[in-house]
């Protein structure tokens, strides 16, 4: 059997045991229902000191069942997919269904928003590795990467593969599934100098093994970006142009997408509440998202409410053009769901033309943040305080680390006053950026 029969087969194993169970549901007086199932298979190695630490096999399975009985609503979730545990599950829905409270809001997504003509995206690219051959890639890369100097240590090389199958369906009549993989290989590593250490690491994920780097490139950035910590240094308070490495951007479109979300604005609990047609960026930033790129590790055809999923336009020209909605928020908003149950896909914002070096050429005088610590943020009102790392630049180079500082700013604020964001775009995840240069914040130091 060939691997796309192999994956044919196994997504219709998942349709048939959906539609199983959604018959289950009915047969035990659900008006209506839902189910979402998860299967994910794999290994991870970890290698450490010239020697395997572990090998860890995972194969999970999670099945998380829906049921209405007109406006009152009940949830189970199992792994087991036999008979019996699924009617136990499904009489455990029906039962918390029959005693709760009417909810106006709750409910299947309208059935012309459902996903029925999706078609699956590009994902599915096993990597065939066994484990004695991701040992071997693991323990290389350690090699590559302590003999580069004799003040590292490995703090362990990790290679991972994952294959899952996803799957969605509901009393309305649609049924989806879809595969996908995910590799990673990733070398974390110790700089001892007299009585400092440093930890830093390099990594490198993608759906596609042929979209990997190539070991020595990982042990190699790793390397560097360990040994640079070292001599860090300590900062005085101020007021100066900061810049987020990319993989650190990260986090400010996470913030943001929070912000934008509907739990968080039919809660109240968003400083972005009420600011639909509203500039909140410059008018050079533009925020959207691509849920049908293949090979992209945030993709998929439909969101966690079985609608379609498509391209929203979050931010255009600065202005809050549209909120992150499911079914559920939507409702409660009295808006409609933009296929962002679960969250957005492949979010990406508009980058300039400069990389890094060019940017800190751009600020001149600045912090660059490497790492950030510490949960500091509050959605509700865009306060923004975390512990960072990273390096302090002066005549647009780094002139030497720093570190135990902490950055402080209004979220509303940061992203106002966004000078450009860098075009080396991280795409490791389902947020992708560039490096950004903020205006100012106020850097805390000793």
């Amino acid at each position: 059997m060939t691997d796309l029969t192999k994956t044919i087969s196994k997504s219709d194993e998942i349709k048939t045991l959906i539609s199983e169970i959604l018959q289950e549901t009915k047969r035990q007086g659900a008006t209506d229902a839902e189910v979402d199932v998860g299967f994910n298979k794999g290994f991870t190695v970890t290698a450490r000191k010239g020697d395997v630490e572990s090998v860890e096999y995972n194969q999970d399975k999670g099945i998380g069942i829906t049921v209405y009985f007109g406006k009152r609503t009940g949830a189970a979730s199992i792994t087991d997919v036999r008979p019996d545990a699924i009617r136990a599950a499904v009489a455990a829905a029906c039962n918390i269904a029959r005693f709760t409270d009417e909810d106006p809001f709750t409910g299947l997504a309208d059935k012309e928003l459902l996903a029925f003509d999706y078609v699956e995206p590009k994902l599915f690219y096993p990597w065939g590795i066994s484990v004695e051959h991701a040992i071997d890639l693991a323990l290389k890369c350690e090699a590559i990467a302590l003999q580069q100097d004799k003040r590292l240590l490995s703090e362990g090389i990790v290679v991972a593969t994952t294959e899952g199958f996803h799957g969605y369906g509901n009393s309305s009549g649609f049924i989806g599934a879809f595969p996908s993989t995910r590799h990673e290989v990733s070398c974390i590593l110790i700089a001892k100098q007299k009585d400092e250490m440093q930890r830093d690491y390099s990594y490198s994920t993608a759906c596609d093994p042929e979209m990997l780097e190539p070991i020595n490139t990982i042990a190699e950035k790793a390397v560097e970006r360990t040994l640079r910590r070292l001599d860090a240094k300590h900062l005085k308070t101020a007021r100066v142009p900061v810049i987020f490495a990319a993989e650190e951007a990260r986090g400010l479109l996470g913030h943001f997408v929070a912000a934008i979300s509907g739990g968080s604005l039919y809660r109240k609990s968003s400083f972005l509440l009420d600011h639909l047609g509203k500039p909140v960026f410059p008018t050079h930033i533009n925020i959207q998202e691509h849920p049908h790129l293949a090979k992209a590790l945030g993709s998929s055809p439909f969101d966690d409410d079985g609608v379609m999923t498509h391209s929203n336009i979050f931010i255009k020209q600065g202005i809050l053009n549209s909120y992150c909605l499911g079914v559920y928020s939507a409702r409660k908003l009295g808006m409609k769901s933009t296929g962002n149950a679960g969250g957005v896909h492949n979010l990406s914002i508009t980058s300039g033309n400069k990389n890094l070096s060019e940017l800190l050429q751009a600020m001149d005088k600045g912090l660059l943040i490497t790492e950030v610590m510490g949960q500091g943020v509050n959605i509700v009102t865009g306060d923004y305080s975390r512990g960072v790392s990273g390096f302090w630049i002066e005549n647009g180079v780094i002139q030497y680390p720093v570190e135990e500082i902490t950055v402080a700013g209004n979220l509303r604020d940061m992203y106002a006053r966004i000078v450009e964001v860098g075009n080396d775009i991280d795409r490791r995840g389902n947020i992708h950026t560039g490096s950004v240069l903020i205006e100012e914040m106020v850097v805390a130091g000793s």
